[in-house]
């Protein structure tokens, strides 16, 4: 509720401000009041171009113009102070009002006045303040760049990716964490990913502004890792978490300690929408059903397919070079193998993720392998590495489930069973103590048989699909996780072999 009213304000504030400016101007101030002209007044106020009208027509550029038009409606009342055009750009809603109503500020029409001149320095600085704060409301509100880290969405989203991740799509989410250094995630560069670039204190609550739609299936999702709340020292970029840690009683990495991080500094994953709110997921032979029914495999996934080869016949080097020309990341080309495949070493067993293109491509050149996908069978041994980490589980990342994806709304019978896949979202992502006491539950010190679920939640999934630490292992994503919808390549880089992927530069996201 507070931050709508702040939003409110900010445009009241603003509309308010070149009522009274309009009317220092000569213009009538009515003109404020509407839509589109006041923009055109506004220009025309400040004795700026036809050219300017066109910037207020693109995304993200609008706002570094109605930024930069509130910094020049200051120099045409001659208000040139560094301190006082930044506060005019920081806070343009208290701004404008204050410079219409004061006695003292008289307009200048810019075409007969001469242009103010300053050092060469003050020009410099005015203009690093003026773009980070730019940047800063562009990157929160509307769009952020990210760059693909790991192979876990080949070949749909490809190491070296740098994407445009859309804010609006589903909404802009409010800083939470408002002291930080701008432009920076969690922590500073150049030191090893281990001196965070914020304060925790004051801490936001969770509001996020109306977006242009909703997650949808198959989206490709940017969002801050839900386990990432608690990260080891040892491993700050969460490829091994503190839960891990735990888990498997590995007492070394927890001995090195951990450090608590809030949720919008969690570190960012992209992965794909594969279950939504209120559906129950299950994976058959890595056969993905949602409520029963089989979905479509998005078509640039990578499936784990295994061959033998013979090493006197086909060496492993040979393999590799094949490998390498069908374009895979060196780390799936490194897990690939190869590994024997009896005692004599003679024959070795190679498993490669590869799309559809790239199987038909190594299944047509001169190895002349067949390929069979690699299926890990619901008989495999215990694995409480899997979600939701039970005791004498008998699941894998092929054969899952099924799985309850809750909805915010959705009633909870609290039982043994329902604790082990919901509790930590009743106590960590919704914030509740919840206890347990000769067999009754308490949430919140109260006595209760049912949990009301305040959000939405989604079943996020990597297209690389058996190298992909996904929901598969730590569950649900919360819907105040959610960064934006990743949707264009503006460039990528092949980080591995050292130059530019030409064919995909200013792509849309699939």
């Amino acid at each position: 509720m507070i931050y709508d009213v702040l939003l409110i304000l900010y445009f009241v504030g603003t509309i308010a401000g070149l009522w009274f400016v309009f009317k220092k101007a000569g213009e009538r101030p009515w003109k404020a009041l509407v839509p589109v002209y006041n923009i055109v007044v506004w220009i025309k106020v400040c004795g700026k171009s036809w050219k300017w009208y066109i910037y207020f027509l693109v995304p993200a550029l609008n706002i570094f113009t109605f930024l930069l038009l509130v910094q020049e409606t200051a120099k045409v009342f001659h208000r040139t102070s560094f301190w006082e055009q930044f506060f005019a750009v920081l806070f343009p809603f208290i701004y404008l009002p204050i410079l219409g109503l004061s006695k003292s500020a008289v307009y200048h029409d810019p075409k007969t006045d001469p242009p103010v001149k300053v050092s060469e320095g003050r020009d410099w600085m005015e203009a690093i303040v003026f773009a980070v704060v730019a940047a800063v409301m562009i990157r929160t509100f509307t769009v952020e760049l990210y760059n693909i880290p790991s192979s876990s969405m080949e070949g749909s989203l490809m190491t070296g990716d740098y994407l445009v991740v859309s804010k609006l799509s589903y909404g802009p989410r409010v800083m939470m964490t408002p002291l930080s250094i701008p432009l920076v995630h969690n922590t500073i560069p150049g030191t090893g990913e281990r001196v965070e670039s914020y304060l925790r204190w004051p801490q936001l609550p969770y509001h996020r502004y109306p977006g242009l739609g909703k997650v949808a299936r198959f989206d490709a999702v940017v969002f801050n890792f839900p386990e990432g709340d608690t990260t080891l020292k040892a491993s700050p970029g969460n490829q091994y978490t503190y839960y891990d840690a735990v888990r498997r009683g590995d007492k070394d990495l927890l001995r090195d300690g951990w450090f608590v991080r809030p949720l919008d500094k969690k570190t960012l994953y992209i992965k794909r929408c594969i279950g939504l709110p209120g559906e129950t997921l299950e994976i058959v032979n890595h056969e993905v059903l949602i409520d029963g029914k089989a979905i479509a495999t998005p078509r640039e996934a990578q499936t784990t397919y295994s061959f033998v080869t013979n090493s006197r016949g086909i060496p492993p080097q040979y393999v590799m070079q094949e490998l390498d020309r069908l374009g895979l990341s060196y780390q799936d080309i490194e897990n690939a193998g190869p590994y024997m495949a009896d005692s004599t070493g003679v024959l070795l067993a190679y498993n490669v993720p590869l799309t559809k293109r790239q199987l038909s491509r190594l299944s047509s050149s001169t190895l002349g392998m067949q390929l069979n996908i690699v299926c890990d069978t619901a008989e495999a041994t215990e694995n409480t590495d899997l979600f939701p980490h039970r005791e004498g589980q008998k699941q894998s990342v092929d054969n899952f489930g099924p799985v309850h994806i809750p909805a915010k709304g959705e009633v909870i019978e609290l039982n043994d069973s329902t604790l082990t896949i919901y509790r930590r979202l009743i106590e960590v992502y919704e914030h509740n103590e919840l206890e347990v006491k000769d067999g009754k539950y308490y949430v919140n010190g109260e006595l209760a048989e049912t949990y009301t679920v305040k959000q939405d939640y989604y079943w996020m999934m990597g297209d690389n699909r058996h190298h992909s630490q996904d929901s598969r292992y730590w569950g649900f994503v919360p819907e105040d996780h959610i960064v934006g919808k990743a949707k264009w390549i503006v460039f990528s880089r092949d980080k591995d072999r050292g130059k530019f992927r030409n064919g995909r530069w200013f792509r849309s996201v699939e």
